[in-house]
């Protein structure tokens, strides 16, 4: 298996379990939005890693960008709701990745804006895993 897709696994399962994110988007994750998707949602976005080799140990740090959407009239407090909920599902979160260790993984950053359509909200939390891969 892929390490980048223990760690999209990894995400996805924790935030389906969140109650806290549940509550917002229900079961509205995807990896690729549908065209017929409703929001509030998440998606995931880009992911980029670079190697961090120790010792005879194959490792990496990736970041993942998730995308939170929702439509209110051009409000961004919905986009801001699913993003701190995202990142307190995911900031120090400890667990088995597959295959790959998970050493660390932290929220690197959020931002909330409006969406070029002007009523949708549109929150961007960027993760970043420090992993051993398999």
């Amino acid at each position: 298996m892929s390490t980048s897709i223990d760690l999209q696994t990894l995400i996805y399962e924790r935030l389906v379990a969140d109650a806290r994110v549940h509550a917002l988007v229900g079961d509205r994750i995807f990896d690729r939005m549908p065209a017929d998707a409703d929001y509030p949602c998440i998606t995931f976005g880009p992911s980029d890693y670079s190697p961090d080799d120790m010792d005879c140990i194959e490792g990496r740090d990736e970041t993942i960008q998730l995308d939170c959407w929702a439509e209110d009239h051009g409000r961004l407090r919905p986009a801001k709701e699913i993003a701190d909920a995202v990142k307190k599902a995911l900031h120090q979160f400890e667990a088995d990745a597959g295959d790959s260790a998970l050493i660390t993984m932290t929220v690197e950053a959020v931002r909330v804006m409006r969406d070029r359509d002007g009523i949708t909200g549109h929150g961007i939390v960027t993760v970043t895993a420090n992993l051993e891969e398999a």
